[in-house]
């Protein structure tokens, strides 16, 4: 099983995370940021990406550093599962339709970090949760997983609705992109033999 488990401690957070990229879904999340840890179970659950993450930040401050910081670390161990990227599918695309809302994630696992980020939210804040962070959360973790991932929200009304189609639309993007591809073997799917520059 592809896995990886990653350590991050600062002096603002002190983060554990891991993954099993073959797993089921499974989820044991603890952040001490409710809209964080709900999002998260949404992106384990869809994508087949076992996920374990428990973090302790400077919440008393704002949920900035905790949702970055998981994001980063999140994605240095998505990055160290997949090793040398051999065998995966490598790129995979969704739309993801929530109520009103639908969303569109592209991904490319090619060892390249990008962000294209098109989502735009009505409102500040969900919850206490301030919107402006899931850019943050998604730079961080694409950054770091090096993929290239480009999200954009089509249309909706309700900012949770379309929150929650961002992660679930990355969830099964991803879970397809990471998949191995039987008709590709032990090859690494690039005429350059090798992915990451």
């Amino acid at each position: 099983m592809r896995s990886a488990s990653i350590t991050r401690a600062t002096k603002e957070t002190d983060i554990q995370a891991t993954v099993a990229l073959d797993g089921t879904g499974a989820y044991d999340i603890v952040t001490g940021v409710g809209f964080l840890d709900h999002m998260l179970e949404q992106l384990a659950r869809h994508s087949l990406i076992d996920i374990t993450v428990r973090a302790a930040g400077d919440t008393h401050i704002d949920f900035h550093h905790t949702t970055e910081d998981v994001g980063i670390a999140l994605g240095q161990a998505v990055r160290q599962a997949l090793g040398d990227m051999a065998g995966v599918t490598r790129y995979a695309d969704v739309h993801l339709p929530m109520d009103e809302a639908m969303t569109r994630c592209a991904v490319d696992v090619s060892g390249r970090p990008f962000l294209v980020w098109q989502v735009e939210f009505s409102k500040p804040k969900i919850g206490d949760f301030d919107t402006e962070l899931f850019e943050e959360f998604f730079r961080a973790f694409a950054m770091n997983a090096g993929i290239t991932l480009h999200i954009a929200n089509l249309y909706g009304t309700n900012c949770h609705h379309i929150a929650e189609t961002c992660f679930k639309a990355v969830a099964r993007a991803l879970r397809d992109a990471v998949a191995l591809d039987p008709r590709q073997g032990q090859r690494v799917p690039s005429t350059k033999g090798r992915l990451g520059d």
